[in-house]
C-alpha cells in the first residue's frame, strides 16, 4: 500500500482554497471562503448555510451545512442517480433523457438551497460534463433553465475537493488513505 505524506490533506486543501471561485449563482457575489473549521465564531443567525452540489457522471449530490463554533452542522442534503454519462461512451454526448434527468435534480437541489437560505455555494460538474461534446451548452441550459451556474472543473480540482471534503474523517497518525 502506498504511503501518503501527512501534509496531503492540509496541502490538497490548501491549494483549493488559493483558488479562486466562481461568483454564487445565488447571489451574484463572489463566495467568502470559510476559514478552517474550529475557526469559525459566527454570532448567532449572522451566516447563513453553505451548500456544495457535485453533479458528476451517475450522481446528483447536494449538501447544506451551517456553520457552528466546531466545523459544520449538516441542514440538508440530496443525492440522485441521474446517469448523466449515459451513452457518453459511444456518442461522445449528453443524451436528452439524461439531461431531463439531471435537470429535474437540479430543480430540486436549487429549491433546497433556496428552502434553506443559503448564501454561499460551490456548484461543481465534473466528468461527463467536461468530457461531452455538449457539456457546455448542457451547463447554459441549466443556468437558463433552473438558474444554477455550474462550474466544470478539471481533474486535479475534483481531487482536491475530494481530499478536502473527507480529510475530517482522516485519521491524523494514518500513513496512507483508500
Amino acid at each position: 500500500m502506498a504511503k501518503s505524506c501527512p501534509d496531503c490533506t492540509r496541502d490538497a486543501r490548501s491549494r483549493l482554497l488559493a483558488q479562486p471561485l466562481p461568483l454564487s449563482p445565488l447571489s451574484g457575489r463572489p463566495p467568502r471562503r470559510p476559514p478552517p473549521p474550529g475557526q469559525i465564531r459566527p454570532e448567532r443567525g449572522a451566516v447563513g448555510p453553505y451548500a456544495a452540489l457535485d453533479l458528476g457522471t451517475n450522481n446528483c449530490r447536494l449538501l447544506v451545512a451551517r456553520p457552528t463554533a466546531d466545523g459544520f452542522r449538516v441542514v440538508d442534503a440530496f443525492s440522485r442517480i441521474v446517469r448523466l454519462g449515459e451513452g457518453l461512451s459511444q456518442t461522445g454526448r449528453l443524451s436528452e433523457a439524461a439531461i431531463e434527468r439531471t435537470l429535474e435534480a437540479l430543480r430540486i437541489c436549487r429549491d433546497k438551497m433556496a428552502s434553506r437560505g443559503v448564501s454561499r455555494a460551490r456548484l461543481v460538474a465534473t466528468e461527463a460534463c467536461r468530457a461531452a461534446e455538449n457539456g457546455a451548452d448542457f451547463l447554459e441550459r441549466v443556468r437558463e433553465r433552473v438558474g444554477l451556474q455550474l462550474e466544470i472543473v478539471d481533474r486535479e480540482t475534483e481531487a482536491a475537493l475530494a481530499v478536502a471534503g473527507c480529510g475530517e474523517l482522516a485519521d491524523e497518525e494514518a500513513e496512507s488513505i483508500v
